[in-house]
């Protein structure tokens, strides 16, 4: 093939070079393939790129939706909480208010009983006949809060002091007790289902040493004086 075949792809007797043009066509074929491939490697790169970021965009997504889910539900029972503290402290002071409703429903008709005794000691002027009344009045009162309420008057005098149940305001010497003993009660004392609700305010004996001679500081025979040890000489 000459120069001027190569030059306008012609054999020299003037007919077309079919075998160079197919080599030409196959090169050309190649070059594209593989620029589609490299092109396909490249697309393919940048998805497995950006996977990540679509699966943590994904995740902010659920996240914030689970945050607002948690946020109302919380904002909810905190509502609800509030409402209950609300109600509780309104039945708490209702409660208060009226807890001592049936001790009152009680001594209302005692203070019935009392207005009685005196519009009668009005008219009929009777001492005798309302210091009865009276009377019969606080027993039936004290008796009602002893069946009904366990609340018990108890009596001192004569008892061995008891600091639990007495607050002695004076106190007295005295040989006839071993011990401190009530002498009087000046305000009485009342138990609450058998516990001390107000100690009684008494007088108690405080005991002395009984002494045959009074005042005179001798000792009975066979008894060293106070204050002094037995005579302990031994006779020669």
């Amino acid at each position: 093939m000459t120069a001027d075949g190569d030059a306008t792809g012609k054999n020299a007797d003037g007919t077309e070079d079919l075998e160079g043009q197919s080599r030409s066509d196959e090169r050309d074929t190649t070059v594209n393939d593989s620029a589609d491939a490299a092109t396909g490697r490249a697309e393919a790169g940048s998805g497995d790129a950006d996977a990540p970021g679509v699966e943590q965009a994904q995740t902010v997504v659920e996240l914030a939706t689970r945050i607002d889910e948690l946020t109302e539900q919380l904002l909810r029972k905190t509502a609800d909480f509030d409402n209950y503290r609300k109600r509780m402290l309104r039945e708490k002071e209702e409660f208060a208010a009226y807890a001592n409703r049936e001790l009152l429903l009680d001594i209302v008709p005692i203070i019935d009983d009392f207005e009685r005794a005196i519009k009668s000691a009005e008219e009929s002027r009777d001492f005798d006949a309302f210091f009865n009344g009276v009377a019969m009045i606080e027993k039936q009162f004290t008796s009602m809060l002893e069946r009904k309420w366990k609340l018990v008057r108890f009596d001192s005098v004569g008892t061995e002091f008891d600091p639990q149940r007495h607050e002695a305001i004076l106190t007295e010497e005295s040989s006839e007790h071993d011990v401190s003993v009530v002498l009087e009660d000046y305000q009485k004392g009342y138990l609450l289902h058998e516990k001390v609700l107000r100690p009684s305010k008494v007088k108690v004996s405080v005991p002395v040493a009984a002494s045959a001679d009074g005042d005179s500081g001798d000792a009975p025979t066979g008894e060293a004086p106070t204050g002094e040890a037995p005579d302990e000489r031994k006779e020669e």
